[in-house]
């Protein structure tokens, strides 16, 4: 059996540099190999929000993003999923502490449809009766924050903490907390 000699499929492809969408100002998130341009439209790439900030606070972080367009060998994306590690979740709840949790579907200024999933986590035990407390205040104060920003306003807050600091500040009457993180956002549309 004679040996055929073919053309290596891996050299033929082109490489695309993938850049994130304006509310992380246009950074270069990494490089991706396609056959042509259609080949890396619609392609979901998961990059750590270190990488993207600079800030090594921010690796417990990972951003979920899909390429939209494709212009040469730039390739735009938009995200689609924030979230945060479980392991880093799993520091913050301890032993003797409480936590809130809550899944919130709401609509922009914009109108960009954004699923906000809070955790709350109590510096001590507390009652049921308060843990659902904070997590109808806490539904609430996203709705009216929500409704009042664009979505690229809210990413921008998320990634600054900004929005967890004025949630804590909202719910400190009720219980003492140690954390309030967003767990995971998803832009659905």
């Amino acid at each position: 059996m004679a040996f055929q000699k073919g053309v290596d499929k891996w050299k033929l492809k082109r490489w695309f540099s993938v850049y994130a969408p304006a509310v992380f100002k246009d950074a270069i998130i990494g490089e991706i190999p396609g056959n042509d341009e259609a080949s890396v439209l619609n392609r979901n790439m998961k990059v750590s929000l270190d990488v993207v900030t600079q800030n090594p606070q921010n690796t417990y972080t990972n951003l979920f993003f899909k390429i939209t367009e494709v212009d040469g060998d730039k390739a735009k994306t938009k995200l689609v999923r924030m979230e945060i590690l479980f392991s880093y979740v799993r520091s913050m709840v301890r032993k003797y502490r409480s936590i809130s949790t809550s899944v919130i579907d709401v609509k922009t200024k914009d109108n960009v449809s954004i699923t906000i999933k809070p955790i709350a986590i109590t510096a001590k035990r507390e009652t049921h009766s308060r843990l659902i407390g904070m997590r109808k205040e806490m539904n609430q104060f996203i709705e009216a924050y929500s409704k009042e920003n664009s979505a690229d306003a809210i990413i921008e807050a998320v990634i600054s903490g900004a929005l967890q600091s004025e949630i804590q500040n909202k719910l400190k009457h009720i219980a003492q907390l140690n954390k309030v993180e967003i767990r995971k956002l998803e832009v659905n549309n």
